[in-house]
């Protein structure tokens, strides 16, 4: 079962994000997939300002992983860059089973690593403005949580 939502601009994504965040637990990991441009990071942005993260929040491009401290940690990483040796030597796996929520872009990378449970995130374009974002929520816990998302767009609830 999955679950798709528009936004038609940068601010609609990053209330998407935020709605999200609400939803979201401790330990939970999200992966995040679309071209460059789609809104990843906006959409992140949203999510850390639910968690009450103070910090600005841009995309860990460079980095490979940026830290957030907010209700729980926020670990942002971008895999682009990644080799597979590379996520046993910065030690990937500790972060996927921590505590915090793990925003995961690339994660087809780490594909092996991923936990059961997990939410796929597919960003797509359409046009300048408008997204399609799509949730393929893996683990009972996850089709729970996006129906309550879908209730809420749905309904304004």
């Amino acid at each position: 079962m999955s679950f798709s939502f528009t936004s038609h601009s940068p601010s609609e994504t990053m209330q998407f994000g935020g709605r999200l965040g609400v939803v979201v637990q401790s330990g939970d990991v999200i992966t995040l997939d679309g071209d460059l441009g789609a809104g990843k990071t906006h959409l992140t942005k949203g999510l850390a300002d639910a968690l009450s993260v103070k910090e600005i929040v841009n995309s860990p491009t460079f980095t490979i992983i940026k830290e957030y401290s907010g209700l729980f940690p926020l670990y942002h990483m971008d895999l682009y860059r990644l080799d597979g040796e590379e996520a046993d030597e910065i030690g990937l796996e500790e972060y996927l089973e921590s505590s915090g929520v793990c925003v995961v872009e690339w994660a087809e990378k780490i594909r092996d690593l991923l936990p059961d449970n997990r939410l796929q995130i597919t960003m797509e374009r359409r046009g300048e403005e408008e997204r399609i974002i799509r949730l393929l929520p893996v683990g009972e816990s996850f089709t729970r949580r996006c129906k309550e998302l879908e209730n809420h767009e749905n309904t304004g609830d």
